[in-house]
């Protein structure tokens, strides 16, 4: 593809669209027998399929259908559409919500991925000069992968940082004057308070740019706005998933909103009946990747809630643009006293204050009815200074006006709540 995918007027992204469907298609129907077994117990007829418009009547898929069949058909599943000596690369999601699942690319899948992350490096703004420092552990996990392999192979100078403490990992991003890092919005954060803790002035080294994913952070302004501050840097969305790939970005240029890579995906946003939804309505994204081949998935419920702007991007780019981009997920949703609450909600206020250093939020079953219980841990200075109680009532307080309902806020002890280096676990149900 010679044009940037940003400047493909509408009807050519639809027309890459459908070419690489149909050859997505091709390549399954008979082969990958996941999905050939699906499409015959649906009465669905690949050959069939001949516009976008034919698209949207196949069957949606979800992750549980595929987690199912790994563990009936273990260690990989059926959605092979190769033989398994043709695979050369596995990863796995986190398993955070259950049993991991596997992922497999051959090499043509996963040179499919780095043209995905070409493009994401070049919406955020990287250039060949900078040096991008990836403070993650080399486990299964593929996000840290993907993208140093994205920044390698397109000539980046690229660090690896696992197996360093957080410290180390701090000092060699000061020593080697890297201009990006990518990592999540829970460890940017964490970082910047081992930074303070050890008199560190983030702002003072040569980071430019936070490449931040794997959870809601830079779409929460008081998230963003802490970020930003303690680092000095401008911070940039990303969105993509294990079994999906990297498809979402918030470009340099546009910024506070969300661009789909459309030219490697087809995206709908649909109801809880799978309907689309109007322009600007929240929905679930459902989204087929068109050059994973090896390992595909087709109308896939991402259970991401999202929006889709109302207002063109900014930029004149066509391609679909999420309004704030990942709101949060459609089964973090809680009701509490006739309230529909989503975490993310709940992060916003309390990143608004600055003397809470970590917190917790906990839903729990108290006389059959789901209670809220939210730990705060303050700063060090509000310990000392006998403030915390006072913090605990200005946010149950906030909490109460914004939300709608009486929250339980209890305050902890320093350092009483976990740390993370990936994903942060801040939302504990024990409702269900």
């Amino acid at each position: 593809m010679d044009t940037p995918l940003e400047r493909l007027s509408r009807a050519e992204i639809e027309a890459r669209q459908l070419e690489l469907l149909q050859n997505l298609l091709v390549s399954i129907d008979g082969h990958n027998q996941f999905w050939t077994k699906k499409y015959a117990e649906a009465g669905v007829d690949l050959s069939g399929v001949r516009t976008l418009e034919d698209f949207k009547k196949l069957p949606f898929s979800t992750k549980q259908e595929l987690v199912e069949n790994q563990n009936e058909h273990p260690p990989f599943g059926t959605n092979l559409t190769f033989p398994r000596e043709n695979y050369c690369r596995l990863h796995q999601t986190s398993g955070t919500t259950g049993r991991p699942m596997r992922w497999l690319d051959t090499a043509e899948s996963w040179n499919w991925f780095m043209r995905c992350w070409s493009q994401i490096y070049r919406l955020s703004g990287v250039t060949r000069d900078d040096i991008l420092a990836f403070p993650f552990s080399f486990g299964p996990f593929i996000g840290f992968w993907a993208a140093f392999d994205g920044s390698h192979r397109q000539g980046n100078l690229s660090v690896p940082m696992g197996g360093m403490s957080t410290e180390q990992r701090i000092n060699l991003i000061g020593e080697l004057q890297a201009t990006v890092v990518c990592c999540t919005p829970t460890y940017a954060l964490r970082m910047a308070e081992v930074a303070e803790a050890e008199g560190v002035d983030l702002t003072a080294n040569d980071v430019r740019l936070l490449i931040v994913a794997g959870e809601p952070g830079a779409n929460i302004p008081g998230t963003r706005e802490r970020i930003e501050s303690a680092w000095g840097a401008r911070l940039i969305d990303h969105w993509g998933m294990t079994d999906i790939g990297a498809l979402g970005v918030e470009p340099f240029d546009a910024p506070g909103g969300m661009l789909i890579l459309e030219a490697e995906c087809i995206a709908e946003i649909v109801d809880s009946d799978g309907q689309p939804v109007k322009l600007g309505e929240e929905g679930e994204l459902i989204i087929t990747n068109l050059g994973r081949i090896g390992q595909p998935v087709i109308r896939y419920r991402t259970g991401d809630r999202v929006r889709a702007a109302t207002e063109p991007c900014p930029s004149g780019c066509e391609l679909l643009r999420l309004e704030g981009g990942i709101i949060g997920r459609m089964d973090d949703m809680v009701t509490i006293r006739g309230n529909n609450v989503f975490p993310s909600s709940i992060e916003a206020i309390l990143r608004e204050f600055d003397a809470i250093a970590e917190f917790r939020i906990n839903v729990e079953t108290r006389k059959s009815m789901p209670h809220l219980k939210i730990e705060i841990e303050p700063t060090p200075e509000v310990a000392a200074s006998d403030a915390t109680w006072g913090l605990v009532d200005q946010v149950a307080a906030t909490l109460r006006k914004r939300l709608n309902f009486q929250a339980e806020v209890i305050p902890v002890g320093i350092d009483e709540l976990p740390r993370f280096e990936m994903k942060g676990r801040r939302f504990v149900r024990n409702d269900v």
